[in-house]
């Protein structure tokens, strides 16, 4: 597809500061933005065996039309590859490759690429340079921004990690065409997420434009992209290593979404379907402390209803949600921390959640259609 006009997000970090650039036929000028961010000689590229069947040659092509000698390692897709093992197999092909400080890497690929091949670059020669050309919607809008890499461990998702900005971002979204349409409604959940925690006008303009983004309009998604882009780094601007607990208000919906992706074994549910059902339980819990209506909550789900998302969470034991939970990075000094919705377009976060609160907001969240019904 030929190039459009792109949109410029500036995550200003000072020395750290990078441009997200937001269009469509981006791809192909990966090694032109390369040799302007600077001296690149090498890139070592990480992707997915699916991304490369369709975007590895304009990719490739682009960095040795500057004269960048490219390596790729491709890794099976899924969350399964974001693990410990499969980063010790990618320090060694990077050994392999003759990777050195001046070696580039390119994650080419969604956010399990995204976050294992940032990580590398973190860890590797004790931190390489890091570019980000996020293939899916979740990356696009979330995981390629603001630093976060890292892999899971069994019992814990993103547990073992580092903050690692990238040089820069480049978000296609003409290669949202050919995601699976599962994939694509999933990373939507995280779309909803930021207007539900940042941008009450956003969540209209979403509820207003449901199908346009349901069906890919150029205009209304690459204008969604950018939004969420532009949300996620305002906040990652003011704290960047999560130290405040400004930037812990991303998190909302994960701490539910974790434990339903790690107890139903990774992979089955996708990321962004779990942040889904997981903004349902944290918006009933809030209504079930009396912060949150019922209009609101029904609202909520309606949208990600429309949208093709999960709502109910799965059946599970309600003990080993809370023990899951507990591994969740947000605990502090054993206690429970939960993103808690009080208005669209704001959260709050709440200490000493008890274990009772959360069985009471997973068996309530069961229960959607009382609470659309009541919806406007």
């Amino acid at each position: 597809m030929a190039g459009s006009p792109s949109t410029c997000v500036c995550v200003a970090l000072g020395p750290r500061s990078y441009e997200i650039l937001v269009g469509t036929g981006l791809l192909s000028q990966t090694g032109s933005r390369l040799a302007e961010l600077g001296r690149v000689t090498h890139a070592w590229i990480v992707t997915d065996e699916h991304v490369a069947a369709h975007y590895l040659v304009p990719v490739r092509d682009s960095l040795q039309q500057q004269g960048i000698r490219a390596d790729v390692w491709g890794i099976p897709p899924g969350e399964a590859s974001k693990s410990v093992q499969m980063a010790a197999a990618g320090w060694q092909r990077m050994l392999e490759s003759h990777a050195d400080r001046g070696t580039v890497v390119v994650a080419l690929g969604g956010g399990v690429v995204g976050d294992l091949a940032g990580f590398l670059a973190a860890t590797f020669a004790r931190g390489l340079r890091f570019f980000q050309l996020p293939t899916s919607l979740l990356a696009q809008v979330d995981s390629s921004v603001g630093g976060k890499v890292g892999v899971n461990l069994p019992q814990a998702k993103n547990m073992v990690g580092a903050f690692h900005q990238p040089l820069g971002v480049m978000a296609d979204v003409a290669t949202l065409r050919t995601l699976p349409p599962r994939e694509y409604a999933a990373g939507l959940g995280e779309v909803v997420k930021y207007g539900t925690i940042l941008d009450a006008a956003f969540f209209s303009h979403l509820e207003t434009h449901a199908e346009a983004v349901l069906r890919q309009d150029p205009e209304v998604l690459g204008g969604v992209v950018a939004r969420c882009c532009r949300l996620k780094a305002d906040i990652v601007e003011k704290d960047e290593r999560e130290e405040s607990g400004l930037r812990a208000v991303l998190n909302y919906g994960h701490t539910f979404a974790h434990a339903i992706e790690a107890l139903t074994g990774y992979g089955t549910w996708l990321h962004g379907e779990a942040v889904a059902a997981g903004m349902h339980c944290a918006a009933v819990l809030a209504w079930q402390l009396g912060l949150l209506s019922s209009e609101v909550v029904g609202r909520q789900a309606e949208l990600l209803r429309r949208l093709g998302l999960p709502i109910q969470p799965p059946l599970l034991d309600a003990n080993q949600v809370v023990a899951c939970m507990q591994h969740d990075k947000k605990v502090r000094h054993g206690q429970l921390r939960l993103v808690i919705p009080t208005a669209i377009g704001r959260v709050e976060l709440f200490d000493s959640i008890t274990p009772e609160q959360v069985a009471a907001a997973l068996r309530g969240a069961s229960n959607t259609t009382s609470f659309i019904d009541r919806s406007p």
